[in-house]
């Protein structure tokens, strides 16, 4: 638990050794995800002597809450009083799932001197919001989570919890148990419905920051077939086919959330090494 003034502290999980060559993996989570999301995927980038930091956004998780409204700029000012009283410095792999793409984009223009790459696991894009089919859907989906919201804090979904509906990652041990119990838990559902209905605001913050350098490697990692919603995927890729040095996969067995799972976190972890290597060579060329 970090301190970030104010009387608020964010729950921070680090993984892997404090002596790890290359830059340290910065892991974002999506919508109403935390920590807990990230376990598998922090497990097996520790395994190959890789560094990270995975977070509980204000109010989420262990995260004690922050002020309203939750937005971009509230997020990513929260992340770097995190990571400076953490003692982290970068430079950083930014990996994001699903809306933390917009979080880890504001991130990176507020902050280019401490970017090193980015993958972006069926993230988000700032840019995304211009089609009338994504900007629709997430009307719905506020709609939908302030909904959800008021289910949890009325204790609704506790019932559900042990069922496939509290852990659509695929998670193990711990990480399952905290997933299960955020699934339920009144004042988590309630911090990330607010966060879901500052998203069209959080994408103009992120797109009005700034686009990300070309420079930077990026990787994006995707859920499914290439052929499976390929308009969607199109604008997912975006940011890697703009980069000069960008990777795109498709996980053709996995879904939005089993992405991060014990089942596919190969494959994130497998982009992460990309972009990390990618980093140190870019770095060493004159």
């Amino acid at each position: 638990m970090i301190a970030v003034g104010a009387g608020r502290r964010l729950h921070l999980v680090r993984a892997g050794p404090r002596d790890a060559a290359g830059p340290a993996v910065l892991l974002e989570a999506g919508s109403f995800g935390f920590s807990a999301d990230w376990a598998a995927v922090q497990a097996v980038l520790a395994t190959e002597g890789l560094r990270s930091m995975a977070y509980d956004r204000a109010g989420l998780g262990f995260s004690e809450p922050g002020p309203a409204p939750r937005d971009g700029l509230a997020i990513v000012g929260d992340l770097e009083v995190l990571l400076a009283e953490a003692g982290e410095a970068g430079p950083f792999i930014l990996c994001a799932h699903s809306m933390g793409g917009l979080h880890v984009h504001l991130y990176a223009a507020r902050n280019r001197a401490r970017v090193a790459g980015l993958v972006l696991v069926d993230a988000a894009t700032p840019a995304s919001m211009d089609s009338r089919r994504v900007s629709a859907a997430i009307d719905q989906f506020g709609h939908a989570t302030r909904l959800a919201a008021w289910g949890a804090q009325a204790g609704f979904f506790g019932p559900f919890a042990a069922t496939s509906l509290g852990d659509k990652i695929g998670l193990e041990g711990a990480a399952s148990v905290e997933k299960r119990w955020a699934f339920a838990q009144g004042d988590h559902n309630r911090w990330s419905a607010e966060e879901v209905g500052e998203w069209p605001r959080a994408a103009r913050q992120a797109l009005e920051a700034g686009d990300l350098d070309p420079a930077w490697p990026v990787a994006v990692v995707l859920a499914g077939p290439p052929d499976e919603r390929a308009w969607l995927k199109a604008l997912l890729a975006a940011p890697a086919r703009r980069a000069r040095n960008g990777l795109v996969e498709h996980v053709a067995t996995a879904d939005h959330a089993s992405l991060l799972g014990v089942r596919h976190a190969q494959a994130v972890a497998r982009a992460v090494r990309w972009a990390g290597a990618a980093a140190v060579e870019r770095r060493r060329r004159p």
